[in-house]
């Protein structure tokens, strides 16, 4: 038995053993519980004070983040709304250049229809010309008043260009000189004409007439961006040669004379230099003439002197040749009067009984006054004779 007091008032009583097993097991499990909740709780102060502390490092984080992203945001909205800005002047620079451009292009190509337009084919190239020669005229007492532009007008060669433009130093040295053709066409005409087309004529007749520059001013392919910029050199192709449109003919030719000016002195004094060496280059040309004739007589003195030889050779040849055929005819006319000398009656008359008693009767008859033949014939026969003369060969004539 368990005697138990209770804590109110004090009263004592007694219980079993399992009642008091009970009653403590009741005391342990409130207790228990008591103390769990208070740790619990305990528990779960702690991880609200963590989680706040957690949650406003967050959001501290977060906060620093966000307003680091709309600081390179607001860089890049301003980056972008200057570029945005930029474009819109460049944009609008370049549109009112090219409006520009392209209102002059128009402007030009309208003045240049209208100029066609009146023009009929004949006179198109005709006026381009005029065109020239007045803008020239219209400056020549200012900038050009001992200079030479005059229309080409010898057509010896075959073919002429249509302007020279030629200017000297008043010691009469020429320091520039131009070969100008000018083409144009009519824009209804079938056929168009390209500038590359006149270039090889132009550099013949630049080249016939002595002209150190040629220059084509041309009003063909008027759509070309290459030939619309002005002034194009196509030395390339052809030694100081250009292609230029109408505009460009006066500042061409300001353009090659300055240049020739800075030139001028080292021509002047390279005529001077000519000038005292003249009689030097005469005694020299004249010498080289003389080297040239005389070694052209010399050549053909060799080659005559050749022939000679070659012909005196030939001629040894006949004669040792004439000469090979005499000593062999002289042989066999040897060997054939050895022969003629051995002839007898008797050989004659060998096995010929009739012919033997001919001979014995012409040898005892004396009184018929011929020559009475004999057994062998020291002379030689007549007729060995006769065709001895028949087969010599005949004497050359002296």
């Amino acid at each position: 038995m368990h005697e138990i007091t209770c804590p109110h008032c004090g009263k004592a009583f007694k219980v079993d053993k399992a009642g008091y097993a009970d009653i403590l097991k009741q005391v342990r499990d409130r207790e228990f519980a008591t103390e769990l909740h208070e740790r619990l709780e305990l528990e779960t102060q702690k991880k609200q004070a963590e989680l706040d502390s957690t949650e406003v490092v967050k959001q501290l984080a977060v906060k620093e983040a966000v307003a680091a992203v709309e600081k390179q945001r607001d860089e890049l909205k301003s980056g972008v709304e200057k570029a945005e800005l930029e474009k819109q002047l460049l944009e609008k620079s370049l549109k009112d250049k090219y409006e520009t451009q392209i209102k002059d292009r128009e402007e030009q190509i309208e003045r240049l229809r209208d100029m066609r337009a009146k023009l009929s084919t004949k006179m198109i190239g005709e006026s381009l010309e005029q065109h020239c020669e007045i803008e020239f005229n219209r400056i020549r007492a200012t900038s050009f008043p001992k200079a030479h532009f005059e229309k080409d007008n010898d057509a010896s060669s075959g073919s002429k260009g249509d302007y020279m433009f030629r200017e000297a130093d008043d010691a009469g040295t020429e320091f520039i000189s131009i070969m100008f053709e000018m083409k144009n066409e009519n824009e209804g005409t079938a056929t168009k004409k390209k500038n590359e087309d006149f270039l090889k004529e132009l550099d013949k007749d630049r080249d016939e007439k002595g002209c150190e520059y040629a220059v084509l001013v041309s009003l063909l392919e008027p759509d070309s961006e290459l030939y619309n910029g002005g002034i194009v050199d196509v030395s390339h192709r052809y030694l100081k040669m250009y292609v230029i449109r109408p505009q460009f003919f006066v500042p061409m030719i300001t353009l090659l004379r300055n240049g020739a000016m800075n030139s001028l002195a080292y021509k002047s004094e390279l005529a001077r230099v000519r000038e005292q060496n003249i009689d030097i280059t005469n005694f020299e040309s004249e010498l080289e003439t003389f080297k040239s004739g005389f070694a052209r007589n010399d050549e053909l003195a060799s080659g005559r002197f050749k022939i000679a030889i070659d012909e005196i050779d030939k001629t040894i040849d006949h004669l040792l040749k004439t000469k090979e055929a005499l000593l062999g005819s002289e042989n066999n006319l040897r060997l054939a009067n050895d022969k003629a000398g051995d002839l007898t009656i008797k050989r004659l008359t060998r096995g010929n009984p009739t012919m033997t008693a001919k001979f014995a009767e012409l040898e005892t008859d004396d009184s018929s006054g011929s020559v009475v033949c004999r057994r062998k014939f020291q002379p030689v026969p007549l007729p060995v004779r006769s065709l001895m003369v028949a087969t010599r060969p005949p004497s050359r004539p002296r």
